[in-house]
């Protein structure tokens, strides 16, 4: 029997998941239990993602590809774009960097719905973020305190990172084993709106190179435990035209 795809509306799925997030961003909650909330949070927006992507294969005016510019600052603005452009892949999203005369710019390309979950996972993930590097005290042997720092927060992004795509590909492919029905369409739909985000990328930024981020401090591990295991892949930097578009164009 096929997965039903599930109707329930945007707008209620999305409370059900910030009052998730909320609840891993308080004050006093420890940080076994954020990522917990956090993970659930990812898992219930990744079966509902595929859900809304299957829904848009039939209906398009459900779910539309579009693109939005976003203003990161500091302190730290290259390590958020990180993770915000880590988040954004993982979510099915596509990112180019932008010059910035102070923190950075980055324009996110997807469907609108994984634009949305990009950007509410971000928001929460950066509060856990931050929280956590409060409470993470500085070793004494570290060669640099900023150095420290930065190593520790790229680490905790990569765990982040890579626990949502975990989430994300287990639910296309428990979408993609049902052998008939809607769901087993999954790969093939997932697959056509990648070629769309990748074709709206190319049309607004035919010329780019990859980015790297590197670090020189010794926190990595302890900030790449905190977040939970994994690793992460490099951004893109816009070359050529670089101009800012609208907002949702």
């Amino acid at each position: 029997m096929a997965t039903p795809i599930s109707t329930e509306a945007p707008d209620r799925l999305l409370d059900r998941v910030r009052k998730l997030l909320a609840k891993a961003e308080a004050e006093g909650v420890t940080v076994a239990e954020a990522q917990a909330l956090t993970a659930k949070a990812a898992e219930l927006m990744a079966k509902y993602g595929i859900d809304r992507a299957l829904l848009a294969a039939t209906r398009p005016e459900t779910d539309k590809p579009g693109n939005r510019i976003v203003d990161i600052y500091n302190p730290w603005a290259r390590v958020q774009a990180h993770l915000f452009c880590g988040l954004a892949a993982a979510l099915r999203c596509q990112c180019i960097l932008l010059p910035a005369r102070a923190g950075q710019r980055v324009h996110i390309f997807g469907y609108a719905f994984d634009i949305e979950r990009t950007d509410m996972l971000y928001t929460s993930v950066l509060i856990q973020m931050w929280h956590g590097l409060i409470a993470a005290g500085v070793p004494a042997q570290a060669d640099g305190v900023r150095a420290w720092r930065r190593s520790w927060l790229l680490g905790f992004a990569a765990a982040v990172i890579a626990k949502v795509r975990t989430a994300e590909q287990r639910a296309e492919q428990a979408a993609s084993a049902v052998p008939h029905g809607e769901s087993s369409r999954a790969a093939l739909v997932l697959a056509d709106r990648s070629l769309v985000i990748r074709q709206n990328v190319a049309h607004a930024y035919p010329r780019t190179r990859k980015a790297k981020v590197t670090y020189t401090g010794s926190g990595y591990g302890a900030g790449y435990a905190q977040g939970k295991r994994a690793d992460i892949g490099t951004g893109r930097v816009g070359r050529g035209r670089s101009r800012a578009l609208s907002s949702g164009r």
